[in-house]
């Protein structure tokens, strides 16, 4: 973060550890699963934590790619532990959750990008809490249909997939990836009938038409819900902070989104994709797949 820009009030978040915090980690620990809460330096950790929610991490702890803004660690891609997804399926039964997303990092040396892991994790979790809602956050899988396919096929509730910043910033910010590649995936989502959703971030240095030209263009990928946060860096090495958004802003963008014809928008200072996901759907909308999940 930039030494000139003094850190806002509404910036602190107040942290309180529970029983179930220490619990939710210990289980994680045993069964040694990654959480992108852990691994991505997450703000609200404690917070769903103590509320008994996991946003699991598959695929090893490692990412091939290099984006500067976040804190998992980049490298070569780890072996691939076969018995994660029965682990992560048993872990979501012991907590009873009723909603879970299931990330990864991007894995660019798998033939598949990691989407046959996926599908076996996603099914794994359908087989033993069967109203459990399936959310998954993936990377682009290069862009290739044929991946995005294998994890069609295992019947996720709901595909995320975050574009993070807006397109003039994509260079600098995700070297590695290609802004249309994404958009490609998001339509390719809503092609195949799931319901979509992405998140970007504020605060690295985007312009005010940016940000709406970049909501027009989810809009028109389909994208369904979306949310937006305030960028913070998960480290010193990490890309430094530009500006730290007024709430103001936050709710003007998000009323904007709502407008424009997403479902619905979460924005906010410490809004992250899987934080509060199984919110972020209307009553109606998890009711209808909670239903569908108990005749599959």
């Amino acid at each position: 973060m930039d030494k000139k820009i003094k850190i806002p009030d509404w910036i602190k978040k107040r942290v309180y550890v529970s029983e179930n915090y220490y619990f939710v980690k210990n289980l994680l620990e045993k069964y040694e699963i990654n959480t992108v809460c852990k691994s991505a330096v997450c703000p609200n950790i404690y917070e769903c934590f103590s509320k008994k929610y996991v946003s699991f991490m598959i695929l090893g702890n490692t990412c091939t790619r290099n984006c500067k803004f976040c804190g998992v660690e980049k490298g070569k891609g780890e072996k691939i532990d076969k018995k994660e997804p029965d682990k992560i399926a048993e872990i979501v039964e012991k907590l009873d959750m009723k909603y879970v997303v299931i990330t990864s990092v991007t894995r660019d040396d798998l033939p598949d990008g990691g989407a046959g892991h996926f599908a076996k994790v996603v099914k794994k979790i359908k087989e033993r809490s069967k109203k459990t809602i399936v959310e998954v956050l993936i990377p682009d899988f290069c862009g290739k249909k044929e991946n995005l396919e294998i994890l069609f096929k295992s019947e996720p509730d709901v595909i995320s997939h975050n574009l993070d910043t807006t397109p003039s910033l994509f260079p600098e910010i995700r070297p590695s990836s290609n802004y249309d590649v994404s958009l490609s995936v998001l339509k390719e989502i809503k092609k195949n009938g799931f319901i979509s959703k992405s998140s970007f971030m504020l605060g690295l240095g985007e312009k005010k038409e940016d940000i709406f030209k970049l909501m027009d263009d989810l809009r028109k990928a389909g994208c369904d819900y979306l949310v937006i946060g305030q960028y913070l860096s998960p480290d010193k090495n990490s890309y430094p902070v530009k500006e730290f958004i007024h709430p103001d802003f936050f709710r003007e963008i998000e009323e904007k989104g709502k407008e424009m014809g997403f479902k619905n928008v979460f924005a906010g200072t410490f809004y992250r994709s899987s934080y509060l996901a199984e919110k972020l759907l209307s009553e109606d909308q998890v009711l209808g797949l909670t239903e569908a999940n108990k005749k599959s």
